[in-house]
């Protein structure tokens, strides 16, 4: 039987396909796909606006409290291109689509797909809600601490996921070996080496061997830093003045103010946890002021503090009901609990050149491919280029939480 040779349609949807198994984080948060971004004449730029859930106050009694419609977004710019180059021969495109992607195609999509995962992995950086033990052994209890925090910010149960780092899993699946555990969970915990979906309440449970390890900034949270505002805090403050401190801090350092609780997401009770914040850009030595997210609300539909720092307030790195203090310039594994719209991971379409031997542009779970080949006459190959142009963002980071441990 004569060979029949590989077409476009087919070499691009079979790269898609080994990418979308190769992404486990990737492929467990938002995908967000948009053509308009390739449309010849109705180009939106490189930027998304995301809407954000509306927040409401709730009055008491009968007399009407009309209160505005604030609707809030946040941008997500899709402009960062990766891609992985290759040169094929006649020979290989007259292999058959499953040698053909074992051979050329599963070691370029494995790379990208790595990179990108990483690229997307920086989110973490974004999280506040942590679960913390440094040095400690990840337990059943941690997650399922990650779990309560997560019903506590009203994250809903379908769509929740567990992302390990490899010693996490470990630890997790020999923790588990003196529980009750049925017979179809056993099998993937001791045949396959880690935790079965549906477990925990995660629907997805899944490790990843490309989570960062975080090192804190040199600050060793004993409130050296205080707050420096004896005047009034401005709503919606993502910065803070504070006196000098020794140490420094670090793009994903969690902290907290003293007496600054928590409030219940939608009946703004006052909560007996103090509030996390996570520092948004690093901050030198005698740093005089500190950047974090989430912005502080002390009152109306937005709330999430109890109340404003006060002058003074300690910056603290551990939580008064923790006794674990995260310490100074530590080092120490991630693992992420989330429910898949805490973050958003968009692909576009990129522009489909003309004048070449093809191209082919295919979308698969909201993650746009394209592939471009010519045709080298002297050389007889066809040097070939395959794209991906993505951005990703934190949309919702109170649906997601840390496990800090190793």
């Amino acid at each position: 039987m004569a060979n029949t040779t590989l077409t476009p349609t087919q070499v691009t949807r079979e790269a898609l396909r080994i990418l979308h198994q190769k992404l486990n984080f990737v492929g467990t948060v938002n995908r967000s796909y948009d053509d308009s971004f390739g449309r010849s004449g109705a180009k939106i730029g490189d930027t998304l606006k995301i809407r954000l859930p509306n927040q409401y106050t709730v009055r008491t009694g009968a007399s009407l409290s009309s209160q505005d419609v604030v609707e809030s977004s946040v941008s997500l710019q899709v402009a960062t291109q990766k891609g992985v180059d290759t040169t094929w021969t006649s020979d290989d495109l007259t292999l058959d689509i499953d040698d053909f992607g074992s051979r050329i195609l599963e070691p370029a999509m494995s790379v990208l797909a790595a990179n990108i995962e990483s690229d997307a992995m920086s989110m973490y950086k974004d999280v506040y809600n942590h679960v913390t033990d440094v040095g400690a052994t990840i337990t059943t209890g941690d997650v399922l601490q990650a779990s309560k925090v997560l019903t506590d910010n009203l994250a809903p149960y379908d769509g929740r996921c567990l992302n390990l780092n490899t010693q996490d899993n470990l630890d997790l699946v020999d923790a588990m070996k003196g529980l009750f555990n049925d017979q179809s969970n056993l099998s993937k915990n001791y045949r396959e080496g880690r935790v079965a979906s549906n477990t925990f309440g995660f629907s997805d449970i899944m490790e990843n061997s490309m989570w960062p390890q975080h090192t804190t900034g040199t600050d060793d949270g004993t409130a050296d830093y205080l707050v420096n505002d004896s005047g009034t805090i401005a709503e919606g403050s993502t910065s803070i003045t504070v006196d000098t401190g020794a140490g420094t801090w670090k793009k994903g350092d969690i902290f907290y103010f003293a007496s600054v609780y928590a409030v219940h997401p939608e009946t703004k009770a006052t909560q007996t946890k103090l509030k996390e914040f996570v520092v948004t850009a690093d901050a030198g030595t005698s740093a005089t002021s500190i950047s974090f997210s989430p912005a502080l609300h002390s009152s109306g539909a937005k709330q999430n503090v109890s109340a404003m720092p006060a002058n003074n307030a300690a910056l603290h790195k551990n939580e008064s009901d923790q006794s674990t203090d995260i310490g100074n310039a530590a080092d120490f594994g991630v693992s992420l609990a989330y429910h898949k719209d805490a973050f958003v991971f968009a692909t576009a379409d990129l522009v489909m050149p003309q004048g070449v031997d093809f191209s082919a542009r295919e979308v698969m779970d909201g993650i746009s491919m394209r592939i471009v080949r010519d045709y080298s006459i002297s050389a007889d190959t066809f040097p070939t280029r395959i794209d991906v142009l993505y951005g990703y963002k934190t949309v919702r980071p109170e649906l997601a939480c840390r496990i800090q441990m190793n």
